[in-house]
C-alpha cells in the first residue's frame, strides 16, 4: 500500500458563501477557482486551486467553522501572503515559529483556521 498525496482539502462553508470565499481564496490567497462538475455544481461551494494544491470549500448545513483542524499552506514567501491578506482587510495572527518555518495563522470569512508557513534557509 502506498498512499501518493493529497488530492484535495475540503473545508466547510455555510449556504450562500460563495463569493466571500472567492474574496478571500482568490483575492487575499491568489488562488484562482475551478469549474465543479455539473453533477456536483447544484450542491453550492467552490474550488480553488493554487499549483498541485486543490481546496474545496462545500456548503454544510448547520455549519460550524473548524477553529482547530485547518489546512497548513507552506510558501515561498510568507511577507507577500501577510501582506496581501492584511490589503484586503483579513486578519493575520503571528505564531511561535515551527523548527525550521515562519509561520502565520488567518481565518477564511466563514472562521476556519488556516496556516500559512515558510520554510527558514539555513
Amino acid at each position: 500500500m502506498h498512499i501518493l498525496g493529497f488530492h484535495h482539502i475540503q473545508l466547510a462553508m455555510p449556504k450562500g458563501g460563495e463569493d466571500l470565499a472567492r474574496a478571500y481564496y482568490i483575492n487575499g490567497l491568489g488562488m484562482k477557482e475551478i469549474a465543479k462538475p455539473a453533477a456536483l455544481a447544484a450542491r453550492g461551494g467552490v474550488w480553488f486551486e493554487s499549483g498541485a494544491l486543490r481546496l474545496h470549500l462545500g456548503v454544510d448545513a448547520p455549519f460550524i467553522p473548524a477553529r482547530k483542524a485547518h489546512p497548513a499552506m507552506e510558501v515561498v514567501d510568507l511577507t507577500l501572503f501577510v501582506e496581501s491578506l492584511s490589503r484586503c482587510g483579513f486578519e493575520v495572527t503571528p505564531d511561535a515559529d515551527l523548527p525550521g518555518y515562519r509561520r502565520i495563522y488567518t481565518a477564511d470569512p466563514f472562521g476556519n483556521r488556516i496556516e500559512i508557513l515558510q520554510r527558514l534557509l539555513g
